[in-house]
């Protein structure tokens, strides 16, 4: 029997890279051994999207993307009249907040570890191309459930495209496929987020993990461990990923699921975060809901609209700023001109820094979930501020560090 499994794997191997790829991605792909607690969002990331195509493949079935039967076979078909479907319905949603969950702490330890830094220019690129096309998936799936939320949410987002001068107006009506949102605008938005965005989004994470595996996780250190090798090539401070990293990745994995769980099981709608309140109400065109704001995962970047003064009414310079919010992302890995990687061994001022852009980020966030006022305005706007100082004063500031001394090896702190 044995033989005959040798064999069949000499004959796939001859045919299809099977064994080399598990061996350079996995079974001999060398892994700092310092990884900590930030290093489970990567997986996690995978998983959450694994929950999202199979439970997205299962609601496609039932749903019709038809502006006269949307809501219903969203409120009615798949939670009331499919077996099961209400469970499959909260796993899509809730592993829609928890896709961006993993996402943002996994870029924040990329900001935290530098992990942006020579040689993993691309591997950061591809990351933030991933989030852009998160961005978008979420954006087209959040009108598909054709309630009060997703209706006037939408229609917001867009027509923030006829904004922009002399191109905005037909701009807008072709994102639409119509002059206003209906049947058009639903069978694009539908077909996008279950076939192209999709596809584009895994085609990124494939190339984001090829480049990773070329030159190789940072760690906590922010030492290059191929750096330093034995008579083998074998780093000193590696270990295989696999079986060491993915058992430890399988213990993260369940504790998510518990709390996933928890979530799907008793709170779904997260107190109208993950699921507006709104939302339960059939789309009405001609009702416009007490207060409009995207999901929570949009909000820092809807609060950073609001936070910047239109100019004759124009409200452009607010989609250029929150626009910008998201391309200076890209320029990050030339922005920190610090040599050294991990937050670690850079100076104090450095980590209070950063400390204020979490809070400046987060607080964006909760003021893009409530209506303006002249206080909640003057606070987005010293936020928004903070942010594009961080990243635009970075240049100088970086350069201005004195750094603790690096170690040569990395530490298992």
């Amino acid at each position: 029997m044995g033989q005959r499994v040798n064999d069949l794997m000499g004959w796939v191997n001859a045919r299809f890279p099977l064994t080399k790829m598990w061996d350079e991605h996995l079974a001999k792909y060398y892994a700092p051994k310092n990884f900590n607690f930030w290093y489970f969002f990567g997986s996690l990331a995978i998983m959450v999207l694994v929950i999202q195509v199979l439970s997205g493949i299962f609601l496609a079935m039932f749903y019709k993307p038809d502006t006269a039967l949307a809501f219903q076979s969203v409120e009615m078909n798949i939670m009331r009249d499919v077996d099961w479907g209400w469970l499959i319905r909260y796993f899509h949603s809730t592993g829609a907040s928890a896709f961006f969950i993993v996402v943002y702490m996994h870029m924040f330890r990329g900001l935290l570890y530098s992990s942006y830094k020579k040689p993993r220019e691309l591997v950061w690129i591809f990351g933030v191309l991933i989030f852009l096309a998160l961005m978008a998936e979420g954006f087209m799936g959040y009108l598909l459930p054709w309630g009060q939320m997703s209706f006037w949410g939408a229609q917001v987002i867009i027509n923030l495209v006829s904004a922009i001068p002399f191109v905005g107006d037909d701009l807008s009506t072709w994102v639409r496929g119509d002059f206003v949102i209906g049947d058009a605008t639903l069978n694009r938005f539908f077909s996008l987020h279950i076939v192209a965005i999709p596809l584009i989004l895994i085609g990124l994470i494939v190339a984001h993990i090829i480049a990773l595996h070329e030159v190789g996780s940072n760690n906590p250190d922010g030492i290059e461990i191929k750096k330093n090798k034995d008579e083998n090539g074998i780093p000193k401070d590696g270990i295989p990923f696999h079986p060491y990293y993915s058992v430890k990745d399988i213990v993260g994995v369940v504790v998510f699921l518990m709390f996933f769980s928890i979530v799907v099981f008793f709170i779904p709608e997260m107190f109208g975060y993950f699921l507006e309140h709104a939302n339960f109400t059939p789309a009405n065109p001609l009702k416009t809901p007490e207060h409009i704001a995207p999901v929570w995962y949009f909000t820092p970047y809807y609060s950073i609209l609001r936070a910047v003064p239109s100019i004759a009414g124009s409200a452009f310079p607010g989609v250029i700023a929150m626009g910008a919010a998201i391309v200076v992302l890209f320029f990050l890995p030339w922005l920190d001109r610090n040599p050294v990687k991990s937050i670690r061994y850079r100076a104090n001022w450095y980590k209070i820094l950063v400390a204020l852009f979490v809070v400046a980020f987060i607080t964006l966030g909760y003021l893009g979930t409530k209506a303006p006022t002249d206080m909640r305005t003057l606070v987005a706007r010293v936020c928004t501020f903070y942010y594009f100082a961080f990243f635009l004063l970075m240049p100088i500031y970086t350069k201005l560090e004195k750094n603790k001394p690096v170690p040569e090896r990395v530490t298992m702190k």
